[in-house]
């Protein structure tokens, strides 16, 4: 080494450490790349992409010839540069060359390329990935040495290799991703897709038309009633039954009977054979399992009953959709409104009004993990009927009974307590 001209040496030292700064680089932005934009583009063609994905696929292997490639050149690099120190200074420079180098390898072969590698992942992996694929064939035996070596290492303490797609997303991550998108999902596409996640967290009592309001064609009443019912209704399905909701026959599709309501004469054995059979739901059933059932069944609404058979209410295709996509009936009587704002800014509402469509419509947070409505919630915090003019607070909010009738709360008053207390 003495007889090589220090203008050589001065040259190789520099070429190693770019190629430091090469595998540094490389190994941060292999790491950082996303996984899933890589995916994406490798499914469409791109090269760059098809090869950084191939090297990934081997996790253990990429990084072995990097830092096989990466301690090879540094280790080079410091015998090159204490040489140097110790022919221009003695054994003053072999003293310093050590800290100078470092702080030389830190800023050019570290730091520096492995920061632009953080920020500009796939600007580093896609050409990386041209050198790495033939060092990875060229040193293919040390790599499979080293590691096998560091594999079974790690079997002994008890860490087992991952097999490959375990990178997947739960959905509180897949939540997470969709949260931080910022403007490459518009926020109303955005919102729909957190509507989607959060369907397994909502079941069908949650969102379902309940028993007392179910407006239904009683088959045992008179005749003129149950045509002018027909005539009158806004909904195109009613539920048939005998003398008691709970006693649900059908299912009639009024649209098939128009015909039939013309005519001067009609019975009720031509009504009920126009009727179908109900589809019924079991209580506690996820609304993203019940969307699939409504699509394997072909039917559009469902009478949702407990273990006992006793029916509960109706849960209907359109409730679940509204769930994703938000409220777009133009039934007037759904739109009906059972929140009303008050002048001195609290809120007169319905007992039977949901929790979740209280705190969708106010943006407010009344728990939901109990009782499905506002009476519902009273009444099991208060653990009795309460009298009119009752005042009770629940976390953060204010509830006054107005009203009850027929042992419910039928309005409430509802406020939401200021930060400063009142």
């Amino acid at each position: 080494m003495a007889d090589i001209p220090d203008a050589l040496l001065i040259g190789i030292l520099i070429v190693l450490i770019i190629a430091s700064a090469f595998f540094s680089g490389s190994e941060t932005g292999m790491v950082a790349i996303n996984r899933y934009r890589l995916r994406h583009l490798a499914r469409h063609g791109h090269r760059g992409a098809r090869r950084v994905e191939k090297l990934l696929s081997r996790t253990d292997r990429l990084l072995g010839v990097i830092l096989i490639g990466n301690n090879f050149v540094n280790n080079y690099a410091a015998t090159i540069a204490a040489l140097l120190a110790l022919a221009w200074f003695g054994n003053t420079g072999a003293a310093v060359a050590p800290i100078v180098f470092t702080i030389i390898m830190l800023i050019f072969a570290e730091v520096t390329p492995k920061t632009f590698a953080a920020r500009k992942p796939e600007s580093v992996a896609y050409p990386a990935s041209l050198l790495l694929k033939p060092l990875l064939v060229l040193f293919a035996p040390l790599v499979w040495a080293v590691s096998g070596l560091s594999n079974g290492l790690l079997r002994l303490l008890g860490v087992r290799e991952q097999p490959t797609g375990t990178d997947d997303l739960s959905p509180e991550e897949l939540r997470t991703v969709v949260n931080e998108a910022g403007g490459l999902i518009p926020k109303r596409h955005q919102k729909m897709l957190l509507n989607i996640l959060d369907l397994e967290k909502v079941t069908v009592e949650d969102i379902m038309i309940p028993r007392s309001e179910i407006i239904g064609i009683d088959i045992d009443a008179d005749l003129n009633d149950i045509l002018n019912l027909m005539r009158t209704s806004q909904h195109t399905r009613l539920p048939v039954y005998r003398s008691d909701p709970n006693n649900i026959i059908g299912i009639l599709h009024l649209r098939k009977v128009s015909r039939l309501l013309m005519r001067p004469e009609v019975n009720k054995a031509e009504l009920l054979q126009f009727s179908v059979e109900p589809y019924f739901v079991p209580e506690g059933t996820p609304l993203h399992k019940q969307l699939i059932n409504f699509q394997n069944a072909r039917r559009r609404q469902g009478v949702v009953v407990d273990e006992y058979g006793d029916v509960l209410g109706l849960i209907t295709l359109e409730d679940i959709l509204e769930e994703i996509v938000g409220e777009f009936t133009t039934d007037l009587a759904a739109s009906s409104q059972d929140i009303l704002l008050q002048e001195d800014g609290s809120y007169m509402v319905d007992g039977t009004a949901h929790l979740r469509e209280i705190n969708r419509s106010l943006h407010w947070s009344l728990p939901t993990d109990g009782p499905k409505t506002l009476n519902g919630l009273i009444l099991e915090h208060l653990q009795n009927i309460p009298e009119s003019s009752t005042s009770l607070r629940i976390e953060d909010y204010l509830i006054e009974v107005m009203q009850v009738k027929d042992n419910m709360v039928k309005t409430a008053r509802l406020r939401r307590r200021e930060a400063n207390g009142h």
